[in-house]
């Protein structure tokens, strides 16, 4: 039996072939995307987690060092030596990091000359 179809009919398939394919692919972009935002949201808890304890022990550190100061000076000057360093620190690291943020170039220069260089050839193909 060899049925003759008509190229439209042959078209359609191709183009419904083609939609499905194209569906079931946007379909497993998405079922990963989800998995991998799944797998960043429990890594973001573990980070935090992570961070609240970290930041935990240096407050008690903090504190073990302040006590122990406080053995040879009145508490106040324990506390206050504890705060000037901690300040001196925390200034040291802003400063390097905003050096550091200032050298930081926001414009992809190489992305914008591969442009410039297509847009060139486009204009002015070789012969």
């Amino acid at each position: 039996m060899n049925q003759e179809r008509a190229l439209s009919d042959v078209l359609q398939d191709i183009l419904r072939n083609l939609q499905d394919i194209v569906r079931s692919e946007v379909r497993l972009a998405k079922v990963e995307i989800r998995d991998d935002a799944r797998q960043a949201a429990s890594s973001a808890v573990w980070i935090a987690a992570g961070t609240i304890g970290a930041l935990s022990a240096w407050a008690f550190l903090l504190w073990t060092i302040t006590f122990a100061l406080s053995t040879r000076m009145s508490m106040w000057a324990a506390t206050l030596i504890v705060a000037l360093v901690l300040a001196g620190a925390a200034s040291v690291l802003v400063v390097g990091g905003i050096r550091r943020m200032k050298r930081i170039n926001p414009i992809p220069e190489r992305t914008i000359a591969s442009i410039k260089e297509n847009v060139e050839w486009i204009r002015h193909p070789a012969k």
